[in-house]
């Protein structure tokens, strides 16, 4: 065979398979949501009468060990809303009987394959490049992170995004319950949507199983955008109000010499500074942010992962820090 059919067969197969993607994407079921009629309490118990009606998400199929059946650790995903929040009720199943549940860290933006926990992935510009992505695990630890590059590898997971958001978990026999609570300014998208891309992924350590609502081959990472379903508004959602965080800070320091340099005791008057500023983050629209600063605190500057560079390319870092030198900056993000 000659290298040019080579690569035309190689071109061939390619388009084939994005095909294939795209249209059993396209076949799965949707999952429609309603607005809800009562109060929505968050207390991890599920007993309120929208969601006992609202349609329920199950049949998770296994991603590992296989990805060819449905897991034995079954789950049941719930969703209702109104004006300012996106709710989710989640049942994770077990077989009944006391068990433990495995976390290595109560810390907040856990990570890794050894947590048990349910996480939630939402592509509201359906354009399975970009993703939002919220768990919580039977203990109430909240994660939150962006996906990005269409979740192509683990590295476009970033967990260095936080929001404001809100979670309840509690443990039952043969099953625990976690109830979320996500502000519709936490996230981003169209005014007048109707439908978003969505999918929904468990890590169980009692079977060692991770499961997933839409099925994803292994050969692909679990936080892949190519296999999602859709979410169906029961109306046109409404554009929230503007999302601004403020983080202020208040600094005080007090200090006085009592010996010299040559150890004599001096009596030197007690200097005192006080200093104020802040942080604030404004969300303009659906692809514009603006960061002001005003008086940089950089003690609050979190230090870079310490990473080992063992090829020839330069390693480029995030950014971790909220501010730059000086005493007011203004910068405008665009974010999509």
């Amino acid at each position: 065979m000659s290298i040019k059919m080579r690569y035309l067969k190689f071109f061939s197969s390619t388009i084939l398979i994005c095909i294939s993607i795209q249209s059993w994407s396209q076949d799965q079921p949707s999952l429609r949501i309603v607005r809800a009629a009562s109060p929505i309490e968050l207390d991890a118990v599920l007993d309120e009468p929208d969601w006992q009606t609202a349609e329920l998400a199950k049949n998770f199929m296994q991603y590992f060990p296989a990805d060819t059946s449905l897991t034995k650790a079954q789950s049941e995903i719930r969703l209702t809303y109104d004006d300012n929040f996106l709710y989710i009720g989640a049942k994770m199943h077990n077989l009944p009987g006391e068990r433990s549940y495995v976390t290595p860290s109560l810390r907040r933006d856990y990570r890794g394959e050894a947590n048990d926990g349910i996480t939630l992935v939402f592509d509201p510009f359906q354009d399975n490049t970009n993703a939002f992505q919220f768990g919580v695990n039977p203990f109430g630890v909240q994660r939150e992170g962006l996906i990005s590059n269409g979740g192509a590898q683990s590295e476009d997971l970033s967990l260095n995004w936080d929001n404001k958001w809100y979670a309840e978990a509690k443990t039952y026999d043969g099953y625990w319950i976690a109830e979320m609570a996500i502000p519709f300014k936490t996230l981003r998208f169209k005014e007048g949507s109707t439908a978003w891309n969505i999918n929904f992924y468990r890590v169980d350590s009692e079977y060692a199983e991770r499961s997933t609502w839409t099925p994803i081959p292994r050969n692909f990472p679990i936080i892949t955008l190519a296999f999602m379903k859709q979410l169906i508004w029961d109306e046109p959602l409404k554009k929230p109000g503007a999302n601004i965080a403020l983080i202020p800070y208040l600094a005080s320091g007090y200090s006085q010499r009592f010996f010299n340099e040559n150890n004599q005791r001096i009596n030197e008057k007690a200097n005192y500074n006080f200093d104020i500023g802040g942080d604030a983050k404004i969300a303009i629209n659906t692809g514009l942010n603006l960061d002001v600063t005003i008086n940089p605190d950089f003690s609050q500057v979190e230090v870079d992962e310490q990473v080992t560079n063992l090829d020839r390319f330069e390693i480029f870092f995030s950014r971790k820090a909220t501010i730059f030198p000086g005493k007011c900056r203004f910068v405008c993000q665009f974010w999509r």
